[in-house]
């Protein structure tokens, strides 16, 4: 794409004179901080802005202000705010979006980063549907608040005052004014001391001092429903700090924020220079791996001051543990964190005492990170045996100390190996036949390998054995990973991308199991006969007693006219309607395969799981019948990396014995991701051509993964995810067997949108008189 702009001539006479001048005015910067790319995303832009027939000031202000927020965000950043001004474009006036163009540059340059930019803009787009009447003076004062505020402040600030006057206009024009005393004193309460915005060039400037190169870092926030931030972490070569610090009241004294930032950067960037490769997470306990992370600080911190002395008064003055507290692991860990940093402190527990010793003896050995592996694993066995609780919460007091994230290769996914050059990330190609068939150079390559070759179809042998090569090795094909967000309930945010589902290949069980639960039940699809048959679409039905139709019902025009006669108000609805029976519906059924599912019943020899595939089958029976399109998929979860998603029958698939033999062969492994499975099963049902859509989830029990510990976190995901889906048109109901359901379901999917089954031995009896209760 050319940089000259006349090239586009057609785009200039498309915006008119008048916005064509100020274009021509800010091409020369859009120009040096787009790409070619983004000036054509830019250029669009502007032209789609026109196209809404909402006055010329709206073009202006993006035009102006879209490449200063590049400049400072990058050019991703103007695409979030274009999305966000069409988001808003039904809910406020045109000079509201003017002034959110005109003002986001402040924005980008007070927050300093993409997602903090986004959260700022769903802020907005929060107070227009709870304060519609304040956002325009909060915008005019947007560089006064966020010149005392943080993100997170700012949302509390300005949810307060959309709360407090919730329906008096002229209150929310004079609270987002900064015109109230409420207004004010809100604001005095929620100022932190030192922002990171305002001290970031002067860090940086410190780091490169000591080290000679710059180090790349990023404001976080953490602290929309609380006012702390989230703990320093380095991610992708990126310290990431809290976007403000409050100064400190020590027994050591008073620590300011920028002492803090200063000290929380140089621990960050000592692990940077000095941790060289990532330790192997595998087959350590928690305990082990917090003590090994407090020995590794030592280790950096140390190095740091053997090249600059000066730092150790700087942490050590953070740390204030004493001999008297020993209440818990996290006690101990922190007067090992303050013995090994501070030579002068004293502390008469043996244990303390054979951490220095054992560190001193290793001083020669410093470089190696594999120092903190020995001395930690020997500390965490010796913790063991004082039996004090421990929890993997714990973490060190001191706060400039990071989460030591950047230390560990986990298995799954590894820190190190996305950007790190030791480790090469993996490549996923999608190849044609002949490409496979002529270049493959290692045909027994592992998972390991550098790249991994996808066919579009599977690979059958030249003898025909009637079976792939997957099939004959034993070996599904690797499953295309689907990417969702999620939702993060503490910080209101979604994470883009968060949790991956793999599609699996079902396994495939004996029809005849299938067949015995017919014959097992067949006295409930007795029962069932006359409602499939109620429901099963009958043509065309003749509506009587219309007042607007197709054709005059006799007998209501005869009863009408012997009304008049009588001098009585005749009934009007003397026409009749044939209209078409239909059922324009697709469901889709989803089970929850969690390890739950392999418990028994109480009272019965059946597991859940086994109830649960029975209750499929008489589903499937008595929807094959009625004729609605239908699917049935199940779900497991072994972390957000690995959400496993089975398709047992989807909807273009009949419902024959392939179909029965996957549901014969279902399994119950592993946890309940629910909000990730639900989307991608949404994203199946978008794509239905129904007006009506039904998504159908059976679960044994709550949102749950190996990975989170937080029991809040996956229930507000998974209300999210059914809030999201009901925004598609897509119907969500939960079938719970969890007795103790009732405490968490109705806040995930509403209070008239689930059930609990309290004696499960009922549940194939009851999911399909549920279904029909939920289509009649």
């Amino acid at each position: 794409m050319a940089i000259e702009l006349e090239k586009y001539q057609d785009i200039l006479d498309e915006l008119g004179e008048h916005a064509s001048e100020v274009l021509r005015a800010s091409w020369g910067e859009a120009a040096r901080v787009f790409s070619p790319r983004g000036l054509e995303a830019y250029l669009h832009g502007a032209t789609g802005l026109k196209s809404l027939g909402r006055g010329t000031d709206l073009v202006l202000s993006f035009i102006q202000s879209a490449p200063a927020v590049t400049r400072e965000l990058g050019e991703d950043a103007v695409s979030d705010l274009l999305a966000a001004a069409i988001k808003m474009y039904s809910k406020t006036s045109a000079t509201v979006i003017s002034l959110v163009f005109s003002s986001s540059p402040i924005a980008a340059s007070r927050l300093g980063d993409p997602e903090l930019f986004r959260g700022y803009l769903h802020l907005i787009d929060t107070l227009l549907a709870q304060a519609p009447r304040g956002v325009r003076p909060m915008l005019d004062h947007l560089g006064t608040l966020l010149g005392q505020l943080t993100l997170g402040g700012l949302r509390r600030w300005a949810l307060w005052g959309a709360q407090a006057h919730k329906t008096d206009f002229n209150a929310q024009i004079r609270y987002f004014g900064l015109e109230s005393p409420e207004s004010l004193g809100v604001l005095q309460k929620e100022r932190r001391g030192t922002l990171f915005i305002d001290v970031q060039r002067r860090i940086g400037m410190y780091l490169r001092a000591l080290w000679g190169r710059d180090f790349f870092m990023r404001p976080t926030s953490g602290d929309f429903e609380q006012r702390e931030g989230y703990r320093p972490y380095i991610e992708g070569y990126i310290i990431h700090l809290p976007d403000a610090y409050d100064d400190l009241d020590l027994p050591s004294g008073k620590i300011d924020g920028v002492e803090l930032y200063r000290a929380a950067c140089a621990h960050a960037a000592a692990h940077q220079m000095y941790t060289k490769e990532p330790l192997s997470a595998e087959a350590l306990t928690p305990l082990q791996m917090t003590v090994i992370g407090t020995i590794e600080d030592a280790r950096v911190e140390q190095l740091a001051i053997n090249s600059f002395p000066g730092l150790a008064p700087l942490w050590q003055k953070l740390h204030h543990a004493t001999p008297h507290q020993n209440a818990s692991i996290g006690d101990y860990l922190n007067r090992i964190a303050r013995a090994l940093l501070d030579p002068g402190y004293a502390d008469p527990d043996p244990l303390i005492a054979k951490v220095r010793m054992l560190f001193a003896e290793q001083l020669n050995q410093l470089a190696s990170n594999h120092l903190a592996w020995d001395i930690g694993v020997t500390l965490a066995h010796d913790l063991v045996q004082m039996r004090l609780p421990f929890v993997h919460t714990n973490m060190l007091s001191a706060p400039y100390r990071d989460d030591n994230r950047y230390l560990w290769d986990f298995d799954e996914v590894s820190e190190f190996a996305q950007v790190a050059p030791w480790q090469e990330k993996q490549v996923r190609k999608h190849v044609s036949l002949m490409e496979f068939a002529n270049e493959v150079e290692v045909e027994n390559a592992g998972d390991d390998a550098q790249e991994i070759w996808v066919l579009s179809s599977e690979l059958f042998p030249y003898e025909d054995l009637g079976k792939s090569y997957n099939e004959l090795e034993g070996k599904e094909p690797p499953p295309q990973p689907y990417h969702y967000a999620e939702w993060d309930y503490q910080m209101q945010l979604e994470r883009p991308d968060w949790c991956t589902v793999l599609e699996k290949r079902p396994i495939l069980g004996e029809v005849e199991v299938i067949d015995d639960i017919v014959v097992k039940y067949k006295s409930i699809i007795g029962r069932l006969k006359y409602l499939i048959e109620a429901m099963q679409p009958q043509g065309v039905q003749r509506l009587r007693k219309q007042e607007d139709g197709d054709e005059i019902d006799l007998n209501a025009a005869v009863r009408a006219m012997i009304e008049m006669r009588m001098g009585e108000q005749p009934d009007p609805r003397v026409m009749m309607r044939n209209v078409r029976k239909v059922r324009d519906l697709s469901v889709l059924l989803l089970i929850d395969l969690s390890e739950s599912t392999n418990d028994l019943v109480l009272g019965s020899n059946n597991t859940v799981l086994q109830l649960a595939r029975e209750a499929t089958v008489l589903l499937a029976n008595a929807l094959d019948k009625i004729g609605d399109p239908f699917a049935i998929h199940g779900f497991d979860s072994n972390g957000r990396h690995d959400v496993e998603y089975y398709r047992f029958k989807d909807f273009d698939m009949p419902y024959n014995d392939l179909a029965k033999s996957r549901l014969a062969g279902m399994r119950g492994q592993l946890s309940t991701r629910m909000g990730a499975a639900m989307r991608h099963a949404g994203s199946i049902l978008k794509r239905r051509p129904s007006s009506r859509k039904l998504l159908l989830v059976v679960t044994d029990g709550e949102p749950a993964d190996n990975d989170m510990r937080d029991p809040q976190y996956l229930r507000f995901d998974a209300k999210k995810a059914v809030e999201e889906l009901t925004r598609s048109g897509i119907t969500t109901y939960c079938l719970s067997l969890d007795p103790r359901a009732d405490q968490y379901v109705s806040r995930i999917f509403g209070a008239k949108n689930y059930m609990v089954v309290d004696h499960v031995q009922r549940l194939p009896e009851k999911l399909p008189l549920l279904y029909m209760g939920l289509t009649r």
